[in-house]
């Protein structure tokens, strides 16, 4: 094989033809499969221009890798004093009502000002680290602009144990979600594999060869005569990236705010075309302790800019 500076380039050649592609990879490289497995299923590797995101997918003699190295962050963030929403913490974890706008961890673009720099000021060097210098204790996020509920670890037991119910789906995750359009149902279930895009690497998308995501929906207002949005209840059984926000974009009934993947349709109304953020709020957490076994829920209250939207809507 043949190996470049960054990006790296591969050719795969004819003995490792059948060989799993993180494998392949960490020989070439000289980066760890953990390390490699994260640049992958981030889309940053391609294999004949294809992104492809599964670490495991086996690779053919022939084949031309590439393996995009974002450059290193800085080694460890700063502890900053932010105000935090705190429903819930003990010595092993913590849960944040997080407001739209706070990004949870620092990356290119965002080198301060997020919930992980409030989280260092706020805990005081009691984070876990497992998740790598950038992210202590972060196992879950939320987008930026999406407001409510997610669980930070304060010790290695604790994200070992959440990262094992993320893994198993074993949680209960509920969103509220304001939409354009009238759903055609009362009721559904979007159960459609999502992958990064391989058109635009900022979004996500179906994508049947993608990782699986199970999405139940229902409604819970309409707005309109004839309607014109809906308020969804939905409910995760996985965490994929942007996963309701494709999924109900895919229906044909896009976040009203969302500006990758929501599509206003013809008749909406101007308070939604003018609402600044993706309607998305996670008002439901529940979950069984990873130590102490005890099962907790919280719920977030709507904030005050999607109580405004929903107060305008009904007056359509």
């Amino acid at each position: 094989m043949d190996m470049l500076s960054n990006p790296h380039q591969v050719t795969v050649a004819e003995e490792d033809g059948g060989e799993r592609l993180d494998k392949v990879l960490a020989r070439t490289t000289g980066l760890s499969r953990m390390r490699l497995k994260g640049l992958i299923e981030t889309g940053r590797v391609t294999i004949d221009g294809a992104t492809i995101e599964d670490a495991s997918a086996r690779v053919k003699p022939g084949q031309a890798l590439v393996v995009d190295v974002p450059p290193p962050e800085p080694a460890t963030p700063i502890a900053q004093a932010i105000d935090l929403v705190i429903p819930y913490e003990d010595e092993h974890l913590i849960v944040v009502d997080k407001p739209a706008g706070l990004v949870v961890h620092p990356a290119p673009g965002n080198p301060d000002g997020t919930l992980v720099n409030a989280l260092l000021e706020h805990c005081k060097g009691q984070l876990s680290g497992i998740g790598g210098v950038e992210r202590p204790g972060i196992v879950h996020r939320i987008d930026k602009d999406t407001s409510g509920l997610l669980v930070v670890a304060k010790t290695e037991e604790a994200h070992h144990g959440l990262a094992a119910l993320f893994a198993a789906h074993d949680l209960d995750r509920g969103y509220k979600a304001v939409v354009y359009g009238n759903p055609p149902a009362n009721a559904g279930t979007v159960d459609r594999p999502i992958a990064r895009s391989r058109y635009d690497r900022k979004k996500m998308a179906i994508v049947e060869t993608g990782k699986e995501a199970i999405t139940h929906w229902q409604v819970e207002a309409r707005f309109g005569r004839p309607p014109v949005a809906a308020l969804l209840d939905c409910r995760l059984e996985t965490g994929r990236t942007h996963q309701i926000r494709v999924h109900l974009a895919s229906l044909g009934h896009g976040l009203v705010g969302d500006p990758l993947y929501g599509r206003p349709q013809k008749g909406a109304p101007q308070v939604a075309l003018n609402f600044p953020r993706q309607a998305l709020h996670a008002w439901l957490l529940g979950f069984c302790h990873p130590v102490t076994r005890e099962p907790l829920s919280f719920e977030s209250e709507l904030p005050n800019d999607l109580n405004d939207l929903l107060a305008s809507l009904e007056e359509i």
